[in-house]
């Protein structure tokens, strides 16, 4: 791994990379709505781009999650209209369209997704548009912006070194730390509406960012953003961010999969205090783990199923209500059916 990423495990490289083969990863998968007329008409659409009958678990970063009956991967912004376009178009009924952006802060429960899912991960276009300002694609890697960023001479987005996963994501939950969040460099955010294929602009204010949230709907998908960033000479920008580097290193666990933080941390507090002081540290439901080395990060170990981390949520969550009297909020989006 070069100096410049920070990565998730499962989040190293795009999903599905492995295999480009249209079977590769599939699972048994009977509930799927997809007929044969439907995966011939996406495989039109899509090529190499559409994969069926997959298994979430190998595309997201915690390792966990059922069948998809389609995952679907366009590669330009062109593509994925089109193909928006023909689900709500599809007879006898529309097909639905879930969004994954790159499978991370993600948990997909063991029964799949059914109709579409839309990963975002192979719209990579990143540029620098003189003088301060980036244009990225949902797709780019976050480890990516801040390195074009550094190369230019640019500051505002070194929090980005602590943030894995792509920029599509990290913008629907105002990724961040404490060098601050995507708000602070956001100027507009393109997205497609999934019910018709329809491009929305959005400048900063519209976007309603807050803490680990912001106003971009679920019923549509990033597609790009426009970040304003200011001059700063390389040296700061690579100092601060092996700073902020070298804080997280000990604190977060390594070589598990996981995604990252699991709970927002409440106003005034932390949640990986309230669960560590509330004896939760350790904790284990099958391969899922409430991490020894961070509290808020509830990793699989092995070979953890969906349910097994909601069930290890739903105990921690359980515990600090009666500790602490504090309702921890996720930060995960838990998507798929039981």
């Amino acid at each position: 791994m070069s100096g410049d990423e920070v990565v998730l495990v499962g989040d190293e490289a795009p999903a599905g990379h492995a295999d480009a083969s249209a079977d590769a990863g599939a699972v048994p998968n009977p509930r799927s709505m997809l007929g044969a007329a439907a995966r011939d008409a996406l495989r039109a659409l899509l090529g190499d781009g559409v994969r069926f009958d997959q298994a979430l678990r190998r595309h997201t970063t915690n390792k966990t999650g059922g069948p998809a009956d389609a995952l679907a991967r366009p590669s330009t912004v062109d593509q994925l209209v089109a193909l928006v376009r023909w689900c709500a178009a599809a007879t006898p009924a529309p097909v639905p369209v879930t969004v994954i952006g790159g499978g991370s802060n993600l948990l997909v429960r063991d029964g799949g997704i059914r109709g579409v899912v839309l990963a975002t991960d192979r719209l990579r276009g990143l540029r620098l548009q003189p003088p301060t300002t980036i244009i990225a694609e949902a797709g780019v890697p976050t480890s990516k912006v801040l390195a074009l960023a550094t190369r230019s001479d640019l500051g505002g987005v070194e929090f980005l070194g602590g943030v894995p996963g792509s920029l599509g994501g990290g913008l629907i939950m105002n990724a961040g730390t404490y060098l601050g969040e995507l708000t602070d460099v956001t100027r507009r955010v393109t997205s497609v509406v999934l019910a018709d294929g329809a491009l929305v602009q959005r400048d900063h204010a519209a976007c309603g960012f807050r803490y680990r949230d912001s106003d971009l709907p679920p019923t549509e998908v990033v597609v790009e953003a426009e970040l304003e960033l200011r001059p700063r000479p390389r040296a700061e920008i690579e100092a601060a961010v092996r700073e902020l580097r070298a804080r997280r290193h000990d604190r977060e666990p390594k070589k598990v999969a996981s995604n990252g933080s699991t709970f927002k941390n409440p106003p005034g507090d932390y949640a990986g205090r309230l669960i560590e002081s509330a004896g939760c540290k350790g904790w284990q439901v099958g391969d899922a783990s409430c991490s020894p080395v961070h509290a808020n990060w509830l990793v699989n170990v092995g070979a953890a199923s969906a349910t097994d981390l909601l069930t290890l949520i739903e105990r921690v969550r359980a515990r600090v209500r009666e500790v602490h009297g504090v309702e921890l909020q996720l930060e995960v989006k838990v998507l798929g059916e039981d």
